[in-house]
């Protein structure tokens, strides 16, 4: 998870994994979120159509017969989708079902359509095992993040019906987009006559093509942020701002803090010896997991905001 030569400042890079090697975490790792129910999780291996595999995390026996659908993009390192088991198996035993890809920010085109086509595939699966394909949330963590918020930034970058909710986990979004090439920041300055002022970006060292300027207003879409207080990987000074231009363009943000840090966002925790996210074991990264399940799970409108009062910044230090 340390940022290498080949990796901008501030996104975690881990080693990669091959398509077809497994997820390691398992519906037993899954946590419970308070004031959700619990259907248990069913867990199953499916491929995109350009062949990158995804972890499909359902509700076991019990959950409504038609529920929302999320997909979930890992960071920057190649084909991680195992680290947001965790996760992804906590939210899928609350009813959610989860679509969770591999995808390689090493692709010549920087994982744009290893992204997009992962979008679809996920749609797709909505529409045909009993989703609700109007209750669709689209999340990201590090580098997934700003890739997920390009989608309703720039609505001429996939088709299909609005978004139920965007959630942006534990990243900076004044860097290009994997999806867009075009920086997240500067794509809202853009959406009036007075931009407000956007960070200088570095480079990315993968050369990915803008999408073009969508002739399509855009729409507002509930945007929901979630960032670890102890966070020195990316800083939430970052989701701060990006918080701040959406509401200064009256677009309606959710924004979540937790005592932990980058991997304890998503319920892991950096193992240097492997130098990579493993399964959380300390309480606040555990803690951490479970206040960005529940914001996943109100976005999809499976959790009120009495429910989720459980879950705030918390005590305590890293």
């Amino acid at each position: 998870m340390t940022p290498d030569a080949g990796t901008p400042r501030g996104e975690a890079r881990t080693p990669a994994r091959t398509p077809d090697q497994d997820v390691r975490q398992g519906a037993a790792e899954a946590q419970r979120v308070p004031g959700a129910p619990d259907f248990g999780v069913r867990r199953t291996l499916a491929r995109t159509a350009g062949g990158k595999a995804v972890d499909v995390y359902r509700p076991g026996p019990g959950a409504p017969d038609r529920g929302p659908t999320a997909l979930l993009w890992h960071g920057i390192a190649p084909d991680e989708r195992d680290i947001l088991g965790p996760l992804a198996a906590t939210v899928a035993r609350a009813g959610l079902r989860v679509c969770v890809p591999d995808w390689g920010s090493d692709a010549p085109d920087g994982g744009r359509s290893q992204l997009l086509d992962s979008l679809a595939f996920a749609r797709d699966f909505a529409a045909g095992h009993g989703g609700d394909t109007e209750r669709f949330v689209l999340a990201g963590w590090s580098a997934g993040a700003p890739a997920a918020m390009g989608v309703v930034l720039r609505p001429g970058t996939a088709d299909g019906p609005r978004l139920a909710g965007v959630v942006g986990i534990g990243s900076r979004y004044d860097r290009p987009a994997r999806t867009t090439g075009t920086v997240p920041l500067e794509d809202i300055a853009a959406m009036e006559t007075s931009p407000v002022p956007v960070s200088p970006m570095q480079a990315s060292p993968v050369p990915v093509s803008s999408v073009p300027e969508s002739p399509v207003a855009v729409s507002p879409v509930p945007v929901w942020l979630v960032h670890g207080t102890h966070d020195t990987v990316m800083g939430s000074e970052h989701t701060d701002a990006f918080a701040a231009a959406l509401e200064a363009r009256g677009w309606p943000v959710h924004r979540e803090d937790t005592a932990t840090d980058h991997a304890g966002v998503i319920m892991t925790e950096h193992d240097p010896a492997r130098d990579r996210c493993v399964p959380a074991r300390a309480g606040h990264a555990i803690r951490g997991g479970l206040l960005t399940a529940s914001v996943l799970l109100r976005a999809a409108g499976l959790l009120g905001q009495r429910e989720a009062q459980a879950f705030g910044p918390g005590p305590g230090a890293v």
